[in-house]
This record gives C-alpha cells, sequence and structure tokens, in this order.
C-alpha cells in the first residue's frame, strides 16, 4: 500500500478500476471539465474509446478519475490522467497512474512518455515520483489563457 494511501486512510481495497464504454461519458466528462481548463470534448473521447484504453477508477462507488493509455509494440504514451478536483492531494494520482502503467507493462510497454502542461507542477511532482525524467519541450504546444504554454515531455522505463 503506498504511503498516500495510508495517510488518508483509504485502503486499497476501496479503490478499483474498470474499463470505459461509451455509456459513461458524461459522468466523465463531468470530472473532465470540473479538473481542466481546456478539458478533452466528447468526440475526442469518443474517438478515444475506439483506439486507446480508457480506464475509470472508484474510491467505493463513486467514480473519482480517469486515464487514457495508448501501446504501440513496446512504446506506451500516457494521454490523460485525470482526478476529480475534490478527491486530489489524497494519493489517488497516484493509484491511477500505477494502474495506467502497470496495464501498459502488460500490453508490453516498455517505456512511457507523457506530455503535460509546463505550468502543471502537482502533475510533475507525480510523474516525477514514479520515475518519469524530463526529456524535452513542447514550446507553445497547450492553448493557454492568452495564448500557448509549453509542453513538457516526461518518459519513464517500465517494470513488472
Amino acid at each position: 500500500m503506498t504511503q498516500a494511501l495510508k495517510n488518508t486512510g483509504a485502503t486499497a481495497d476501496s479503490v478499483t478500476f474498470r474499463r470505459m464504454t461509451e455509456e459513461d461519458l458524461d459522468a466523465v466528462l463531468k470530472i473532465e471539465y470540473a479538473a481542466f481548463t481546456h478539458p478533452w470534448t466528447r468526440g475526442i473521447f469518443l474517438d478515444a474509446l475506439k483506439s486507446y484504453e480508457i480506464w475509470l477508477m472508484f474510491e467505493g462507488a463513486q467514480q473519482v478519475g480517469h486515464g487514457v493509455i495508448n501501446v504501440i509494440i513496446d512504446e506506451a504514451h500516457l494521454l490523460n490522467i485525470t482526478v476529480k478536483p475534490e478527491s486530489q492531494g489524497r494519493g489517488l494520482g497516484l493509484r491511477l497512474l500505477e494502474r495506467l502503467m502497470s496495464r501498459a507493462y502488460e500490453l508490453n510497454g516498455r517505456e512511457c512518455f507523457l506530455e503535460l502542461r509546463a505550468s502543471n507542477l502537482s502533475a510533475y511532482r507525480l510523474y516525477e515520483s514514479f520515475g518519469f525524467n524530463e526529456i524535452g519541450r513542447r514550446r507553445d504546444y497547450y492553448p493557454a489563457a492568452g495564448g500557448h504554454e509549453d509542453a513538457l515531455v516526461m518518459a519513464c522505463t517500465l517494470f513488472e
């Protein structure tokens, strides 16, 4: 059990995961729109359901997050990871990341890549704590209020 879960009183058994279906879309969008200034749209999620694995995270019966991965040959990409704003700061992001990286490994992913907003320090710390390292920067990659924002590119070797 991770230290973050011990600190919250949550148990590993209270957090569960399952694959997303189209019927979950409204609940996913509610969390996505609450968490981000530039969220994924309904159309993006519908396309993602056809091509990627989307996993939902529940605490008890309540949906608290979702994540999207894609694996091509041995390369995984973490495309989206979202935790409901009122559930953040309790170690659930790490639990979701661990599940997604475990699944990527099951699909033969041996290296994982991701991009995140340069301003997203909490996500940066999460990824860094898991073992991701910054390997590059994409200038003006993300739309932002008043212009664009750089993306940081991070990578991590996956282990069993």
